[in-house]
């Protein structure tokens, strides 16, 4: 039987369709933030941001909202990895790109990412009339506007010597935000923890256990999440040579100069303000990014934070021993409850001890055999009945008093 067989070009469609869709498929959502505080959306798969930014497979997985990494910082020989919550994206000494930039929490972050990324002189070249950053014919200046120039020029070198680089203010605000958002969660928390507690200690009911249970799983997942950011701030700040890969911006003036050798195509400045930008930091290389080893401007930036965050982390381990106190309160009302239980069942107890006697005496009298005591002795049934109930008092407070001497039943 013959087979149908489709034609070439029939095939080459189908086959070029398919890798088509392929890649509209795989074309993810980014922003692009640029060192002039302005955004722009990109729709482009993964590996146009990996040649963009020079970063690997692997460390772009981290940034992967379906998959669940811990937070993380990596630097890169052009980027920087930020992964903190909810906030992922990667910053290069030139632009930042964020994922997810339309989520309810990463709105926030984007909007002071506009208002801080623009450095002084820029936003003061905007809001100054009559300077044009662009010209530099110098003969249609007169004395006056040259005096001027110079001093603009002066008060921008200036401002480049005292501003942070690029990098460093990214990752302040992402720094900032993340901070801020888990200490916003802490106080949320807290807020709806202590009368919780409060209200538990004062009835213990299953409705109020619930209640401690479900904050008590929010608290510990809260506090392994502040407990990541804390630990990937310390170790950072432990090993310089992790913070000096952090310094983009020096390696790209390095690489830049004429003794830093060649630099990547994708890293050449394209515009006139960027490469002006760093044709000025080179010469105030020493006095603003120091040695390749110093990383104190960094290491200051970093501390600031982790301070913040080991107060969150205090608050939620202050939280913890308060909810650990109330459990052991707790625990010793119902081991009181438990005792008065106990008590209660020896008194009963004894009770059915003393009982059990009288009602044997009862039942030896009362077996239908004939003795003779048993006839024209009517007075015999009083001094039973009487002796019998004497001796059973007698033995019961004998067991009482027995029990208080050894502390088996309060006093």
């Amino acid at each position: 039987m013959a087979r149908n067989v489709l034609p070439a070009s029939v095939i080459m469609d189908m086959q070029q369709a398919f890798t088509a869709k392929k890649k509209v498929a795989a074309s993810r959502s980014w922003m692009l933030l640029d060192s002039k505080g302005e955004s722009m959306m990109l729709e482009v798969d993964k590996y146009a941001i990996m040649h963009r930014v020079g970063i690997h497979a692997r460390d772009l997985r981290i940034l992967d909202p379906l998959l669940s990494y811990p937070s993380t910082i990596l630097g890169r020989e052009h980027a920087i990895v930020l992964n903190l919550e909810h906030i992922k994206a990667i910053v290069t000494a030139e632009e930042v790109l964020l994922r997810n930039p339309t989520d309810e929490n990463v709105i926030p972050f984007v909007e002071e990412l506009c208002r801080r990324l623009p450095m002084r002189f820029d936003m003061q070249r905007i809001d100054e009339p009559g300077i044009d950053p662009v010209s530099t014919d110098e003969d249609a200046l007169e004395p006056t506007s040259v005096k001027t120039s110079l001093k603009a020029h002066q008060s921008e070198n200036q401002d480049i010597e005292d501003e942070s680089p690029f990098e460093f203010r990214a990752l302040e605000v992402a720094l900032e935000a993340i901070c801020s958002f888990l200490d916003a969660r802490t106080t949320e928390l807290e807020t709806d923890a202590y009368p919780a507690l409060d209200e538990l200690t004062s009835k213990i009911s299953s409705r109020n256990l619930d209640r401690v249970r479900k904050l008590k799983s929010g608290m510990t997942r809260l506090t392994a999440r502040v407990q990541k950011v804390r630990d990937e701030l310390e170790q950072l700040l432990d090993d310089d040579d992790d913070m000096a890969d952090l310094y983009l911006t020096r390696k790209m003036v390095g690489s830049a100069s004429p003794v830093g050798g060649s630099y990547a195509p994708n890293w050449v400045p394209t515009s006139p303000t960027i490469g002006s930008r760093i044709s000025q930091a080179s010469k105030a290389t020493a006095a603003t990014y120091g040695t390749e080893s110093d990383v104190e401007d960094l290491e200051m930036l970093l501390e600031a934070y982790f301070m913040q965050i080991d107060g969150t982390l205090n608050k939620l381990t202050t939280l913890r021993e308060y909810i650990d106190d109330t459990e052991d309160y707790i625990n010793i009302q119902l081991d009181n409850h438990r005792n008065q239980l106990i008590q209660l069942e020896l008194v009963l107890s004894s009770g059915t001890v003393v009982m059990s006697i009288y009602s044997l005496v009862a039942g030896i009298f009362g077996v239908n055999i004939p003795y003779p005591w048993n006839f024209d002795h009517p007075f015999l049934f009083k001094w039973v009945i009487l002796l019998t109930g004497i001796g059973c008092a007698v033995i019961f407070s004998g067991i009482m008093t027995y029990a208080r001497y050894k502390g088996l039943i309060g006093t």
